[in-house]
């Protein structure tokens, strides 16, 4: 698993650079026939869909980057946002995710454990098993037969289909007494989207046998059910029963940061630690806090932990070399960065180190090098917005408008999540004159920060202005 995704960033001049990194009848009464539904609008500080809901005031996009969906970039890539998330039945059932797949990270576990599936890999001359020839009734009678039968089809072969059918004829032989079959019916109905019925099967399960997997699953079906809260009591009950149990407190932690509420993230990280000192994903997850908090020193630290414990990769040299040269550790920055290029494994790695050092650039103030970074960034990655943004910023300190006017565009429409493209666009139209066209960029910057300060004074001016007019 790699540990921590890059950190981007903070650099100020006149412009802004990047951070681093109504329904009808109709519908409605599918609505309240569908029992998957939610709410259209949901409370403040109870959804995931509205992240800047939270009561906690998380971190504004000008002190941390943001994802599409508005939430902070985590410290950690997680398997459970690398999979792919079926909408539709179809779509789930014919879901890629077999041992054959290069795909490294697996949500299909309550624990996040990748199975050991390699050894079950189809011979050349034909498949492992023919499902189609099993006689389904007859292995569910063969309760540890039926067992490996039913992993081998659900995680090998995909087929949720005949693993539903083989776990429904199993439990029924087991008198419905057998709390392992109703958690594989449940992981079933999950990965078909039916996530009330999922939920059904576990709570069945977990009155039957206390586990710590039934637990993860079930918050799995909150949480795509946009349940945060439910999910987080959930976890805290089960801490109750067992206590100190590191992947529930890191749960918690995961929901907290999904919901922006950083402060109590970092604290549930740090009782992760408490328990499991290793944990690499709580260890990149409080330094890359630190780091977007102004402490660069104390981040150092926490890579510095992981690099002692054998992770080795791009984006933890990326993260140190970030870390030295705002801690002012010259010295270790551009080997840093030099080994993060080394070690990098596609282009997309490669476009980050380079963005960065691009970034390292103009702290320095060379600004002709930090030119050529970010264009190695669009070499290596053409659809890096940040990338688009920043070179329009060293255009336009150029005096070259239409070239910055043309970067900018493809960057608001490469990220239109992003405010500083908006913003930029803003300025530049209204230094030329294009009121309108600045008006409605400033407009849309408003919308992806509301809390942007220089924006909402644009649009104060600019408000004047048409009243003169």
């Amino acid at each position: 698993i790699q540990a921590a995704w890059n950190l981007k960033t903070r650099a100020l001049t006149e412009m802004v650079y990047v951070d681093e990194i109504d329904m009808d009848q109709e519908g409605i009464a599918e609505m309240i026939l569908d029992e998957n539904a939610i709410a259209q609008v949901a409370r403040p500080g109870t959804s995931l869909k509205l992240p800047g809901t939270s009561q906690s005031g998380g971190p504004s996009p000008a002190v941390r980057p943001v994802t599409q969906s508005g939430r902070p970039i985590t410290g950690f890539v997680r398997p459970s946002t690398q999979s792919g998330r079926p909408s539709t039945m179809e779509q789930a059932i014919r879901t890629p995710r077999t041992s054959l797949t290069a795909r490294p990270l697996t949500s299909a576990s309550g624990g996040y454990v990748r199975l050991g599936t390699a050894s079950m890999l189809t011979n050349p001359d034909g498949p492992f098993i023919n499902l189609s020839r099993l006689n389904l009734t007859k292995y569910a009678q063969k309760p540890k037969l039926a067992k490996a039968l039913f992993e081998y089809i659900f995680h090998h072969e995909n087929d949720v289909k005949n693993a539903l059918d083989l776990a429904a004829l199993a439990t029924e032989h087991a008198q419905f007494k057998d709390w392992w079959w109703k958690v594989q019916i449940g992981k079933c109905y999950y990965r078909l989207g039916l996530y009330r019925e999922a939920e059904k099967q576990f709570k069945s399960a977990l009155k039957q046998q206390d586990m710590v997997d039934t637990i993860l699953y079930l918050a799995k079906v909150y949480l795509r059910l946009d349940q945060p809260v439910t999910a987080l009591s959930l976890f805290k009950q089960g801490l109750e029963r067992f206590p100190g149990e590191v992947t529930l407190i890191c749960g918690i932690a995961r929901i907290y940061e999904e919901m922006n509420n950083i402060s109590s993230a970092a604290d549930y990280y740090k009782d992760v630690l408490k328990q499991d000192n290793t944990h690499v994903e709580a260890i990149a997850c409080i330094g890359s806090n630190h780091f977007y908090s102004d402490q660069p020193e104390i981040a150092l630290r926490f890579y510095r932990r992981l690099l002692q414990m054998g992770v080795y990769n791009c984006q933890l040299f990326n993260n140190l070399g970030l870390c030295c040269f705002y801690a002012q550790q010259y010295d270790m920055t551009l080997s840093s960065f030099e080994r993060a290029l080394f070690l990098a494994e596609n282009e997309e790695e490669t476009a980050d180190v380079w963005y960065n050092l691009g970034h390292v650039a103009v702290g320095i103030g060379d600004l002709n090098l930090a030119y050529q970074c970010f264009k190695l960034t669009l070499v290596n990655n053409n659809d890096y917005a940040e990338a688009y943004n920043n070179l329009a910023v060293l255009e336009m300190r150029k005096g070259h408008t239409e070239q910055a006017r043309a970067l900018l565009q493809t960057a608001s429409s490469l990220a239109p999540h992003m405010y500083e493209p908006h913003f930029n666009i803003a300025i530049l139209s209204e230094k030329v004159g294009d009121l309108q066209r600045s008006y409605t960029a400033a407009q849309k910057s408003e919308e992806a920060f509301p809390g942007h300060v220089d924006t909402q004074q644009l649009i104060k001016q600019l408000k004047e202005h048409f009243a003169m007019l």
